[in-house]
């Protein structure tokens, strides 16, 4: 096998790219011993004999797997996390949610008929005041206050 580094130099410069994506047919290697000009070199490009490979780029696929077990729910962990928790879910967007969730359930309440729309709206400025962690606390709240039947034990 004859020693092509000088026109493996050659192509790199004339391909403009690196040594190492100079592709030489390796059918092709004895007539490319005799190869030592530019020119040579130039006409074995023309015929295909040396070609440039295409340059390899970083693959994304494992970066969409990543994306998709995160989809599901996985790598969510204390040790995956950057930023505060109010930075991840902001502490406005944790309200509209719990406030809405209460409201909800206050709605439900009186459309039941169970609780009077007094009741309603006194639990409803309480809330609105920021009174109760959830619903459930909601719900503790109301039974407290005697609006509700209390609990069956499970």
């Amino acid at each position: 096998m004859p020693d092509l580094t000088n026109q493996r130099r050659l192509a790199a410069e004339l391909l403009k790219c690196g040594w190492g994506r100079v592709w030489i047919d390796p059918a092709s290697q004895e007539e490319l011993a005799d190869a030592v000009t530019r020119s040579d070199i130039r006409s074995a490009i023309r015929a295909r004999v040396i070609q440039a490979k295409r340059i390899r780029g970083t693959s994304r696929g494992r970066a969409r797997q990543h994306a998709r077990e995160v989809a599901k729910g996985r790598h969510r962990g204390p040790g995956s996390r950057r930023g505060t928790p109010s930075s991840r879910v902001p502490r406005k967007e944790r309200w509209i949610n719990r406030i809405r969730a209460q409201r909800d359930l206050l709605v439900e309440l009186r459309k039941k008929k169970s609780i009077p729309p007094s009741v309603y709206r006194e639990f409803y400025r309480r809330a609105k005041g920021g009174m109760f962690r959830s619903r459930a606390h909601l719900m503790i709240n109301l039974r407290l206050a005697g609006h509700l039947p209390a609990e069956a034990p499970k």
